[in-house]
């Protein structure tokens, strides 16, 4: 008898027959030796019908025809690859074949389309049916995979959970896209000033999503700025200039004063102006202009100083962040590299495909026990690689990885089906068949790995505060006294984490940042100040800022956005103690975004990856917000598939998950029916023109 291997994909079929040391001639469709075949699909090979295949009356879209509801499901095969499904179901059901081993993509979507291959080309229960389940496709890796495969029934979890999210997606999208476009259809093309028809299409993720990025956008659009006055005066020591910040604090004459704005300027210019006045005395050197300049030499009797009155340093360690995971790489690569989300996951792909690296499509940022365990082969691999050798021959020397299963980034809690992205340690020379933007992707995969097997990165931070009579200044100061994982991580993460080597005195107009310098002799000199010193004061200044809107999402904040709930957790040890599913899957979401663009409902800018609705978009989004509003409720879509988690992890049944879905989809089509919001609608859509209208002209 012979084993059969069944694979998502033809060049993946490839890398299992050089594993497998097949080296039988390729036929149409599959490859077979003496006593092994290997199969492909290619992507899906099967779908869900359409209503029409149910009854030929349901092509017509009526309101009569809603809520649709099958009691039972139909797929066939698509058009396209019927061809490959013949040979495909030939092979399965074979008499000579024994063994199937299931070697389609580790994770849901690649079970769901093995499953409904299986179904569709009824192969009998009585062939050994094994699932096969990897995390790279390195030989040892693959090896290992069907060495351990386990019995396909192992994931009948997981496969109900893959039906589950095909069907919700499937019949929320048929009864929601159909009720909306028979209820407000017209009125949507009439606000448009279309004549061609277009059907309104709505989803379970991909209709959250635009609702994020509208009421981001709505956000922007009514932010109303205000002005606020900080007062900042200049000091020296050493000969080294430097930058303090009024605050009112406790023994201030403003402390809790109604003229503040925040605790460090003011809402008018006027109570600024009057702490200058009252700081610098009558003197011929103030301008009146919100400056004042010190006294020129020669006066020294005159000269205005400040007392030190406090002083506080510390040593500051920063550990290399977590492990890329797929919706971190893609909100790194939108930044760094300005590729979109869907671009960087076709990237990752391939470089998955040909050794390079681990599987993509994970939310895990963390590896597992085992893994760790043999760790010592991806970094010794990557000796050979000519921009990181240096860093991967140096961990191994200093045998850096020995204790990586005690550190944070080995954690089997946080694993589901794969863990982080890394390097296999094959192909280290990066085959020439690689565009450069991959290689940089790769590089980014790279150096983040091998940065957790370096030192912290350390820091020297100073507190500094002066004194001008009773009113205080502040001046902080951070400094780099130890490079650590910073060393290896790359100038990319080094500008995300501290900016650009800014002035010591540059800060954010919003907040009292921290100074980050480029000169040690700053901060030495600061250290060495004592309490009670005074320091002369060259200048009093004012300095107009005002606050800002919150920014528009990039395609990859969004995508992060998504993986928390909706929330924008731009911090990244926040977001790892964040539990729970998100919005879609890591392997679905960059395929959402990329849909809501092709539909128009969303634009991206190519250049910037700044993602912002369309005027079509908005209207939608005013149909769902007075139909449906529940699908634009973030932490309700995320439930959803915290839902099919659940099934997948044997927790509910399919059964119960069914029921609550299709009571859902009843009650939201029902509700639809019953209302009668015309008029309030037509309001909204006015509304929303005419902030298009101001817009363009």
């Amino acid at each position: 008898m012979k084993n059969l291997y069944i694979t998502e994909k033809p060049s993946v079929a490839a890398e299992f027959a050089k594993a497998l040391n097949i080296t039988g001639k390729r036929q149409d469709g599959f490859i077979e030796s003496e006593d092994a075949i290997i199969t492909w699909c290619v992507g899906h090979l099967i779908t869900m019908s359409y209503p029409e295949a149910y009854d030929a009356s349901l092509k017509k879209w009526s309101m009569n025809s809603l809520p649709f509801l099958p009691s039972e499901f139909l797929y066939e095969v698509i058009p396209a690859v019927k061809k490959q499904f013949r040979i495909v179901k030939e092979l399965l059901n074979r008499k000579d074949v024994g063994t199937i081993y299931v070697c389609t993509d580790s994770g849901r979507e690649g079970e769901y389309i093995y499953r409904l291959v299986d179904k569709a080309a009824k192969v009998p229960g009585t062939k050994l049916k094994k699932r096969v389940w990897i995390d790279s496709q390195t030989e040892e890796e693959i090896l290992r995979g069907i060495r351990e495969a386990k019995p396909l029934s192992a994931y009948d979890n997981l496969a109900d959970a893959a039906y589950l999210r095909a069907k919700e997606d499937y019949l929320m999208g048929i009864n929601f896209s159909r009720a909306l476009t028979l209820k407000y259809g017209s009125k949507v093309q009439d606000a448009l000033g279309s004549p061609k028809w277009s059907a309104i299409a709505v989803g379970r993720v991909m209709t959250c999503v635009l609702g994020m990025v509208v009421r981001r956008e709505r956000e922007i659009r009514n932010f109303v700025k205000t002005p606020y006055y900080r007062v900042l005066a200049g000091f020296t020591t050493e000969g080294m200039p430097f930058t303090g910040e009024f605050r009112a604090v406790r023994g201030s004459a403003y402390y809790n004063s109604p003229l503040l704005y925040k605790e460090n300027g003011f809402s008018e210019i006027a109570p600024a102006l009057k702490l200058i006045r009252e700081l610098a005395g009558e003197r011929p050197e103030y301008a009146g202009d919100g400056s004042w300049k010190a006294a020129p030499s020669g006066t020294d009797k005159d000269e205005l100083t400040a007392l030190v009155d406090k002083l506080e340093s510390k040593t500051e360690s920063r550990n290399a962040p977590l492990l890329y995971n797929l919706a971190e790489l893609q909100n790194d690569c939108a930044r760094i590299f300005k590729i979109s989300p869907d671009e960087t996951l076709n990237i990752a792909q391939e470089l998955y495909e040909k050794k390079l690296v681990t599987y993509p499509r994970t939310d895990a940022r963390v590896l597992s026990t085992s893994v760790a365990k043999e760790i010592a082969k991806n970094i010794g691999g990557l000796k050979a690689n000519p921009a990181l050798g240096g860093f991967a021959a140096e961990i191994m020397e200093k045998q850096a990885y020995r204790h990586l299963s005690n550190t944070r980034y080995v954690n089997d809690s946080q694993i589901t089906d794969h863990y982080a992205i890394i390097p296999t340690g094959h192909g280290t020379d990066q085959p020439g068949s690689l565009s450069d933007t991959a290689k940089k992707v790769y590089e980014l995969i790279a150096r983040r790995f091998l940065s957790i097997f370096y030192p912290p990165a350390k820091y020297r931070k100073a507190a500094l505060t002066l004194k001008i009579g009773q009113e205080s200044f502040f001046a902080t100061f951070k400094h780099l006294e130890e490079e650590g994982y910073l060393k290896v991580a790359g100038n990319a993460y080094k500008e995300k984490q501290e900016g650009s080597d800014k002035a010591p005195d540059s800060r954010t107009d919003n907040d009292m940042a921290e100074s980050v310098i480029a000169d040690s002799r700053l901060i030495q000199a600061i250290l060495r100040l004592q309490k009670g010193m005074r320091l002369p004061v060259n200048e009093i200044n004012i300095k107009e800022g005002e606050t800002k809107p919150p920014k528009r999402y990039t395609s990859g904040t969004l995508i992060l956005a998504m993986e928390n709930a909706g929330q924008l957790i731009e911090d990244e040890e926040l977001r790892a103690q964040i539990k729970g599913s998100g919005i879609g899957t890591s392997a679905t979401r960059a395929e959402i975004l990329k849909k809501l663009v092709k539909i128009s409902y969303l634009s991206l800018n190519k250049k910037t990856q700044v993602i912002t609705p369309s005027f079509m978009g908005e209207l939608i989004y005013e149909v769902v917000n007075a139909s449906i509003k529940s699908l634009l409720n973030a932490e309700l879509t995320a439930s959803w598939e915290k839902g099919l988690t659940y099934v997948a992890e044997g927790n509910i049944t399919k059964e119960e998950y069914m029921e609550k879905l299709e009571g859902f989809v009843r009650r939201m089509v029902e509700g639809v029916k019953a209302l009668d919001n015309s008029e309030t609608l037509s309001l909204s859509f006015g509304r929303v023109a005419a902030q298009y209208r101001k817009k363009v002209f």
